[in-house]
């Protein structure tokens, strides 16, 4: 059973709503109880005037939960002190302002805060895909869309373009997705061969310059800064920008939607399909599920109301069996040699793992060993590195909550080379950055770096 004190609208809509589920009893003054209809199993006391709590016709029973929402009623001096001395073993959830153990205290302002940040988000998602929408409308008929990802690109930009690709297609035009770099995760891998993504590597100059010419429109996923982690020439203005990094300087677009809220790209496209006349597919959702998850690393990372609300909206769609496909691949004998490298010759220092892997062979590697070192006793900081097509490449991880790992990587190395997010980074640095070639040999320059490369990191990150 229920029992609400309170004379107002509130406290009639909490009565329909608590009646569904249990008995309930309203108790209010009779002049100002907004009644006009009759609430099944829910029993109503008007009162003729505030009265003390003992007087009150109500049953001795224990109730399951008491809603007190005004003062009007009860004539005591202090009403939930005698609320609490009848009922010492019932929780009492109130909105008004109280002073003391053993109630659950509602902020009116902050439900509204609350309320009205959601009525935003929810004028933003709209406005967001109405401004897309408008925008693919106003296409001409089998218009040329290239969608770009970042170097490497990860479940959360490959599910980003996937996303977008269906969408543009949709409308009739003709989409491809394109990145530099390669797709050497396994699981990456798996996710491109299981939902059938039709991606492009770009590996000459040539080959970019034709693409953007023939394009009519080109996007930019999970990235904001041509150029920049991306084989889009730093002179090229996309068209459409979606991207959830944090920016530090003026994006420029025709349509740039970039919000540091959400965790992943993946929850803004969601989003924005939420809000669009895109028919959601179990391809689509299941990608969109898995950039998801991955970004905020199983909800156990970062992660934002916004992105719960997408994923609860694509769940419906996703293929579990793929899903499940995707997460757990088969692992590369590559990805094994690396982890045995990095084990075997990490350094540990104050609370920080370095692990290099002299001779890389599948740079995504990179990433699971730093996930699988980071929850190793008394460490704060993670950081897997290696060489790799004449660039330093590297993953960090880290649980210190006063370390900013995006920040500290990208002042380090800027124009792009390195950054990430507060617990998470990585990063493609080229040798010369690191030690300017000399006489020695490949394989003494190369040592050389790794040695550099070692000394940097530590002066990084530690304190």
């Amino acid at each position: 059973m229920f029992v609400i004190f309170g004379s107002s609208g509130l406290g009639l809509r909490l009565a329909k709503w608590c009646s569904a589920r249990k008995s309930c009893t309203l108790i209010g003054l009779a002049k100002d109880l907004p009644i006009g209809e009759v609430l099944e199993n829910c029993e109503i006391i008007t009162l003729p005037e505030p009265l003390p709590l003992v007087d009150l016709p109500i049953t001795s029973n224990s109730p399951t939960a008491i809603l007190y929402l005004d003062e009007k009623s009860i004539a005591d001096a202090e009403p939930l002190e005698v609320i609490k001395r009848k009922w010492p073993n019932t929780p009492i959830l109130t909105t008004i302002p109280i002073e003391g153990d053993g109630y659950d205290l509602i902020s009116i302002d902050d439900i509204s805060f609350s309320a009205m940040q959601d009525r935003i988000r929810g004028w933003e998602r709209k406005e967001g895909a109405l401004t897309l929408e408008n925008y693919l409308s106003s296409l001409s008929e089998n218009s040329n869309v290239t969608i770009f990802c970042h170097d490497n690109p990860d479940p959360d930009a490959l599910a980003s373009a996937l996303a977008m690709s269906e969408l543009f297609l949709s409308y009739g035009h003709k989409a491809q997705i394109v990145h530099g770099g390669m797709i050497e995760h396994h699981q990456n891998q798996a996710m491109v061969k299981t939902l059938e993504i039709p991606v492009r590597r770009l590996i000459l100059d040539w080959e970019i310059t034709d693409l953007i010419k023939e394009s009519n429109t080109i996007v930019a996923v999970d990235f904001h800064r041509p150029g920049a982690n991306n084989i889009m020439p730093k002179d090229c203005i996309p068209h459409i920008i979606i991207d959830h990094h944090s920016v530090d300087e003026l994006v420029t677009a025709d349509i740039a939607m970039v919000s540091s809220e959400y965790s992943s790209t993946s929850s803004m496209v969601a989003s924005l399909l939420m809000s669009s006349d895109f028919e959601m597919n179990s391809r689509v959702a299941t990608a969109l599920a898995f950039g998801i998850k991955t970004d905020t690393l199983g909800f156990t990372r970062d992660f934002n109301a916004v992105d719960i609300r997408a994923l609860l909206y694509i769940n419906a769609w996703v293929d579990k069996d793929k899903l499940r496909a995707i997460e757990n691949p088969p692992r590369s004998i590559e990805a094994l040699e690396s982890f045995a490298t990095a084990l075997n010759n990490k350094l540990h220092t104050d609370g920080l793992i370095l692990a290099p892997v002299q001779n890389l062979t599948n740079r995504d590697s990179l990433a699971q060993i730093a996930d699988f070192l980071l929850p190793t006793e008394g460490i704060e900081t993670v950081v897997a590195f290696g060489i790799r097509r004449g660039k330093v490449i590297l993953s960090a991880r880290s649980n210190k909550s006063e370390l900013h790992v995006g920040k500290a990587l990208s002042s380090n190395f800027p124009d792009g080379l390195a950054g990430g997010h507060k617990s998470l980074g990585g990063g493609q640095i080229p040798l010369e950055i690191i030690l300017p070639r000399a006489v020695e040999s490949e394989d003494e320059y190369l040592s050389l770096v790794m040695e550099q490369m070692k000394v940097r990191l530590q002066n990084i990150f530690t304190d």
